[in-house]
């Protein structure tokens, strides 16, 4: 698949396989590439899978159970104080994860502003999660990438955004990750306040990317239907992506959702009765359970917390680290390693860590250099004793 200027969108994990080849590593590998989560996942959730197991044998409803929506409503009012103004029945649609929705939600909102004669862009933060720009290119959108940079709080510009009307104009979707990945970032409120502000002017929607909302290391980040909610009252424009896969640490589930704006929900609703998969109704009843409980969550957060501590002792201020205020993973800058794909080649070969350069994560063009190409991504989703040997091996080697 190829952006408008004829590059590539490849997977990253293909790049380094490439990068890396038939290299064997320094010493037995701990491979900290790959953001899956790798914490226990909570003891009830098997249990309620084995008890519906027969229901693999029904079309399940694609709009999932009242059950699966009701929790997620509930949960919204737990942790953003919403009380009760996400409708269960109008502001909710449950997800095969939220990569699912990320990419084909896109698609009827880029055919509505199809309809309006204009050339649809699309945002998205540089670094990004690839499924953006993959559902840009599918749906016949531009991808119009914004640096998200140690400037700007690795975060897109919106003060340098506004003065582009003309790029506004025709912008049908905005995709913003908080906290984000790789870095970490999060939008605070004044941030969201502004993008909202942004959407509502030019009438582009806001697809709200917050799967690492529960991994944050002081305090929770705001999402954006909590401010739209506080500032105006409604979800106008937005669509807000979470899932069970960092949160409960069960990837493997495939549960997720997307809540916001009633006439997007219905509009998106409508696309993927005719284009999408259903929720297996096991995994709809322990997604409900997994939403409402809040304990493994706490204890989930617990362990990134120690591991992160750790980081500050190990890491030190080397590198450019600054702890990160949400997510799990690492954003080291490797500029004096010679950029970032040099040093992933000299962890591997020095010590066994597989880390990802985080060029890889970022577009570039011969007109506009890569933004991460000093960077590398470390998911620290291990336990605290193989991160901390993985740590105190990169720093002996950089050292």
């Amino acid at each position: 698949m190829n952006d408008s200027t004829g590059q590539e969108i490849r997977s990253p994990f293909a790049r380094l396989r490439a990068l890396l080849g038939d290299m064997p590593p320094g010493r037995d590998p701990i491979d900290m590439t790959i953001g899956e989560p790798r914490h226990p996942m909570p003891e009830f959730a098997a249990p309620i899978l084995n008890e519906h197991a027969g229901l693999y044998g029904r079309y399940p409803p694609i709009r999932g159970t009242r059950d699966l929506r009701m929790a997620i409503s509930s949960w919204h009012d737990r942790r953003y104080g919403l009380d009760g103004a996400v409708d269960p029945e109008r502001h909710i649609l449950p997800l095969n994860g939220s990569r699912e929705g990320l990419f084909s939600a896109v698609f009827p909102l880029v055919e509505r502003m199809a309809i309006k004669g204009r050339a649809p862009a699309v945002l998205i933060p540089n670094p990004f999660y690839q499924v953006y720009a993959a559902a840009a290119l599918a749906s016949g959108a531009e991808p119009v990438y914004l640096d998200a940079d140690a400037e700007n709080g690795f975060l897109p510009d919106l003060d340098q955004l506004v003065h582009d009307e003309g790029l506004l104009q025709r912008t049908a979707v905005m995709y913003l990750c908080s906290p984000s990945n790789p870095q970490g970032a999060v939008a605070d409120r004044a941030y969201l306040e502004k993008l909202l502000e942004l959407s509502r002017a030019y009438g582009f929607a806001i697809f709200s990317d917050e799967c690492y909302s529960e991994i944050y290391h002081a305090e929770a980040p705001p999402g954006i239907l909590e401010v739209a909610h506080e500032r105006y009252g409604d979800f106008q424009n937005i669509l807000a992506f979470n899932s069970l896969s960092k949160r409960s640490n069960m990837p493997g589930l495939r549960s997720g959702f997307c809540a916001g704006d009633a006439g997007l929900i219905e509009k998106y609703g409508r696309f993927r009765n005719v284009a999408c998969p259903q929720m297996p109704l096991p995994t709809q009843y322990a997604s409900a359970e997994l939403w409402g409980d809040e304990v493994h969550v706490a204890e989930n957060r617990a362990l990134y917390v120690a591991k992160f501590d750790a980081v500050s002792v190990i890491i030190g201020d080397r590198y450019g680290y600054k702890r990160p205020e949400g997510g799990f993973f690492l954003w080291l800058n490797m500029e004096q390693f010679s950029g970032g794909e040099a040093a992933t080649v000299t962890l591997w070969k020095g010590c066994g860590v597989k880390v990802l350069p985080g060029a890889y994560l970022a577009f570039e063009s011969e007109a506009r250099p890569n933004p991460c190409r000093d960077y590398v991504r470390l998911a620290m989703v291990d336990d605290l004793r193989t991160t901390r040997e993985a740590l105190e091996r990169l720093v002996e080697v950089l050292s």
